[in-house]
């Protein structure tokens, strides 16, 4: 994901041209067989055509979310988000991987260690039954530092995105083994990836787009991925992300004129309520529920592919300047409504929504306008709450998950006269083999507040029909959609029409069940053929109203509320629930089929989640959360007699619905964990004239020559990159002889980077930064009484903020401009620390990698780690007052003891009394070892909370917990440091587990970096 341009067209808003090309692609459907294509590897398990991906023979519809495994680096984690996934009804996990999170060095790639493991990500994702989309990159965005890159890769000396061959060798390595892992999990050896993306965001295939004039450098780039990936033996499809209309790259049906570099499936991603929750950071930014035309787009640019989106919004990165709270509304239930149903509307069939779940920029991740949270608004929230949000995208996903005739449709109509109000607009999809129907309604201006009562006229294989038709009305909320369906077959069953949507389906020992959901309190109809009769099993019998006829029944309810049960005479069993009821409605797979058979699941009703569902002899076990003491009904196959949830067996009583109904446990009560005694250490010995930089930790800055090309620059070059430093804090030592009046710092590394000057021991300023510039400058006036006219050491401490993305990736990071005033000589040298190890080429911390540590004292010395022995530290915590210009290394324990069978979420929280102290300071928080929280007060006061996942925290014993404090001016400071219980739930994913290996404690060989 990336800054975007977008040019779509409000659909609402169309003129009549534009309205005639929106239905042109119809029209050309209704007259045209599409051309099946395949990879052209040999290989014909997944195919493709202008409706839909085709896997064996059958056609699917690709729905699922975005997660990055490098941003919640716990394996056992990964399982908890990838249920919660499946739970939703979606079919396809897609994520970025990161090359610069995988490969610390020049041809060294790890996917082993830790949270690095490809194939465990692969194994769970088959074992919980999810499709994959790989997207290695090389480049992703995503918000990372440098876009995903090779942190090494931005010296410049690589070339950057192009055919040169020092950039094939620098990708090459990674992409090797990125691709030896994923070909033997690729859905042709029955595993599990469905799909392949090559580079990210890449919109350079044309100088000209209309003109398709070529682009020679980025279609070689393009062509060599292409052909290396497929060499490295993917035969799944391979795809692209273009980020906007107006690119219209890489499509090998928009490519007439053979330029090449072209992909199996183009892609389209798109935001348009902005990517970002401060609307100025787009360069148009439409008004909420403004929805857009993609139709002319995709018959455009790809007419003979299925209408595809890496990319949709699924909520907003919250920047630094953003809102404390991010911004959640921008991307609500009303969102998830609105704009997935009219994706369907306009025959997207690839639907991939950015983040289901985004986690958190620990360490140096992110990108230098990025926070270190990187919640995104997303469904499943930084700390894994769910909520409305994660409800109403599995509402529509179970439908899409059986829907199977959505998989190919011809728009064959759209327009307002539709329903009896001008006010509500549809679009008419129509399966061109089955004639089912899909009527897609909204509100003509979806940015209006209104809500309808109306009534819509529908095509059905017994004629049109204006419904309901037997009273009450069809409603539509502002700012919402329905998809309504016509002729939807399963079985032996036709549904003719219905005014409800269409939750789930399913066959119980062979008998058909039926789910349909309105909004709470609304009226609905529908009509079954092959019926004679039905009766009212469970809810308001006055309320329901049926109407014979030879050989359909017609059934009309009114103001539902909760759940009604109808059963008709043809044996099928008619569950109708309002939205509320409905939010609490599971179908859980007994398969790890992604396509999940229709008699392969168990509808559950009452629970917070519902993971999993395994069949076993007579036994049903359920595995899921509970977050109170909660009444659950399971409709299942007559053979159950016995119900377990997450192992204990619960007594249950058959319903008069055909359901067992029990009862399960909520949480045990969770005793906040207090912190044990703090100990301190100075962390800046540095600044001291007598101190050595000779050790290992340091490296001479003496180059006179750059491979960056930003050349302007006092000498020797003082960016870090070059000298293998890449992100978090750099301590800069500067000498000269004599005296000087002055000394001019000018440093570059990103916005919020900050630095502060020391000379001989004594502060002489603080540059704190800015959230809206990437530089910082400053004039600093030198005391005569300080210098002496020996040697002098003036100490820079700098904290970079990481590396900006595309082009701009290759800014350095470090002093630009470092010039004495008043001396004639200038500096004689300089030393530069940073992440313990890289100055002589070693990765001392495989596991928590460069990015969760920087250049610090305490840091190089292990101060942050679990098993590091701080009993001869001061006893002073960071809230004691402090007013010397400094920073200072605060460490306690935390034992926790979590309950088993548990889901507990825990943050720490940063705060301070404005009150009482001064704002100016910064302050780092790193859980056994790893950094997950950078409070920088004078800046974004309101980010103060930093969820740690579990495995990161150990849950059954002690922690490492630290804080670094950077007093910027000398003035008195005190931070407050708190922990803060998110939830807690009973479930089957459980916080206690042994994470030993995520925690490498302590050893002596971290005090050679002294």
């Amino acid at each position: 994901m990336s800054v975007r341009l977008k040019g779509i067209v409000s659909l609402f808003g169309l003129t009549a041209s534009l309205k005639l090309a929106y239905l042109s692609g119809s029209a050309q459907a209704q007259t045209q067989e599409w051309p099946i294509r395949d990879t052209e590897t040999g290989d014909k398990t997944v195919q493709w055509d202008h409706y839909s991906l085709i896997l064996n023979g059958t056609r699917l519809i690709s729905f699922g979310g975005e997660f990055h495994p490098f941003r919640i680096p716990v394996p056992e984690v990964w399982l908890d988000i990838l249920e919660k996934m499946k739970a939703i009804g979606f079919n396809t996990m897609s994520f970025y991987n990161s090359w610069g999170y995988h490969s610390p060095y020049p041809n060294v790639v790890d996917f082993e260690t830790g949270a690095h493991d490809l194939e465990r990500l692969y194994k769970m994702s088959k074992d919980v039954g999810l499709w994959v989309s790989a997207r290695p990159g090389p480049y992703a965005n995503a918000e990372l530092n440098a876009g995903g890159l090779a942190l090494w890769t931005t010296t410049g000396a690589y070339g950057l995105r192009d055919n040169s061959t020092t950039w094939t060798s620098a990708w090459e390595p990674y992409m090797k083994k990125f691709d030896e892992i994923t070909a033997k999990y690729q859905v042709t050896q029955n595993g599990t990836v469905l799909l392949y993306q090559i580079e990210n965001e890449f919109p350079e295939q044309w100088t000209d787009v209309a003109s398709k004039i070529p682009k020679p450098v980025p279609i070689a780039y393009m062509k060599n991925l292409f052909n290396f990936v497929q060499n490295s033996g993917i035969v799944v499809p391979i795809t692209h992300n273009m980020p906007g209309p107006k690119y219209k790259s890489w499509s090998v049906d928009y490519d007439t004129v053979g330029a090449g570099g072209n992909v199996h499936i183009y892609g389209l991603d798109n935001y348009p309520s902005c990517w970002s929750c401060i609307p100025e950071d787009c360069s148009s930014s439409n008004p909420s529920f403004t929805l857009m035309d993609y139709t002319a787009h995709f018959n455009e640019v790809s007419p003979k592919q299925p209408s595809s989106m890496p990319e949709f919004q699924g909520g907003a990165v919250n920047p630094w300047y953003g809102p404390v709270d991010g911004c959640r509304n921008k991307t609500d239930e009303r969102f998830v409504s609105l704009y997935y149903r009219d994706n369907l509307a306009q025959r997207v069939t690839m639907l991939n929504l950015y983040m289901l779940y985004g986690g958190t920029n620990w360490g140096a991740i992110g990108a230098p306008f990025q926070q270190t949270s990187y919640d995104y608004s997303a469904a499943i929230s930084e700390n894994r709450t769910i909520g409305n949000k994660f409800y109403e995208m599995k509402n529509l996903a179970r439908f899409t998950r059986i829907a199977h005739d959505l998989a190919k449709t011809d728009l064959v109509g759209t327009g307002t006269t539709y329903t009896e109000t001008e006010g509500i607009t549809a679009n008419e999809l129509r399966n061109p083999d089955t004639d089912a129907g899909f009527y897609a309604i909204r509100p003509t201006d979806p940015t209006a507040p209104n809500d309808f009562a109306t009534r819509i006229t529908i095509k059905t294989s017994s004629g049109n029909v204006t419904v309901p038709r037997l009273g009450g009305s069809l409603s539509l909320k502002a700012h919402y959609a329905k998809i309504l369906t016509t002729d939807f077959r399963f079985g032996d069953v036709n549904l003719l029409y219905s005014t409800a949507e269409i939750l789930s389906y399913a066959f119980f020992d062979g008998k058909p069940s039926l789910v349909l959901w309105v909004f709470d309190g609304e009226d609905g109809e529908f009509a079954i053929e092959g019926a004679r009769s039905g009766n009212v099993l469970a809810g308001d019998k006055g309320k329901v109203k049926f109407e014979i006829e030879r050989s359909k029944v017609t059934v009309n309810f009114k103001g539902q509320t909760g759940a009604t049960v109808i059963e008709l005479d043809n044996s099928l069993k008619v569950q109708v629930l309002d939205k509320s009821t409905a939010y609490r409605f599971w179908v859980p797979a007994l398969t790890a089929d992604p396509r999940v058979p229709e008699d392969q699941v168990v509808f559950v009703h009452g629970p917070h989640l519902v993971r999993r569902a395994y069949l076993k002899h007579d036994t049903l076990l359920l595995e899921g959360d509970s977050d109170q003491e909660t009444a659950m009904e399971i409709y299942t196959t007559k053979a159950v007699k016995r119900v377990k949830w997450n192992g204990k067996h619960i007594d249950t009583n058959e319903t008069k619905t055909g359901g067992l109904r029990g009862v399960i446990e909520g949480p045990k009560e969770f005793k906040v964990p207090a912190f044990g005694a703090w100990k301190s250490r100075d962390t800046l010995p540095e600044r001291a004239t007598n101190y050595q930089d000779s050790g290992p930790a340091w490296v001479h800055a003496n180059h006179t020559t750059t491979t960056n090309k930003y050349k302007d620059a006092t000498k020797p070059y003082l960016y870090s990159d070059d000298y293998g430093f890449h992100n978090g804090i750099h301590l800069w030592r500067g000498r000269f002889h004599g005296t000087a009046s002055g000394v001019y710092i000018r440093t570059q590394g990103g916005v919020t980077h900050g630095w502060s000057a020391y000379l001989n021991g004594h502060f002489l300023q603080t540059n704190e930064g800015t959230m809206t510039n990437d530089t910082a400058s400053s004039e600093i006036a030198i005391p005569a009484n300080i210098t002496t006219r020996n040697e002098n050491v003036l100490l820079i401490v700098q904290d970079n903020a990481g590396h900006d993305q595309l082009s701009r990736s290759q800014f350095p990071r470090g002093i630009v401009n470092a010039t004495l005033l008043g001396s004639g000589d200038g500096f004689q040298s300089w030393s530069l620390a940073g992440t313990a190890g890289r100055g002589i080429g070693r990765d001392i911390d495989p596991v928590r990698t460069q990015y969760s540590q920087g250049g610090l004292f305490g840091e190089r010395l292990g101060w942050h780690l679990n098993g590091f022995d701080d009993s001869d530290w001061d006893a002073s915590s960071p809230g004691d007052l402090s007013d010397e210009a400094g920073i200072r290394f605060f460490r306690t324990n935390l034992n926790i003891d979590a309950p088993q069978d548990h889901d507990i979420s825990l943050s720490i929280s940063l705060d301070f009394n404005a009150e009482e102290t001064s704002n100016k300071f910064r302050a780092y928080l790193y859980v056994n070892g790893y950094e997950y929280g950078k409070y920088f007060p004078y800046m974004a006061g309101g980010r103060k909370t930093y969820p740690v996942p579990p495995g990161i925290w150990n849950y059954q014993g002690d922690n490492a917990v630290s804080v670094v404090v950077w007093n910027l001016y000398g003035k008195p400071v005190r931070v407050d440091v708190g922990v803060d219980v998110n939830y807690v739930l009973a479930s089957s994913f459980q916080s206690r587990f042994d994470s030993q290996y995520l925690r490498p404690e302590w050893t002596e060989d971290r005090l050679k970096y002294a």
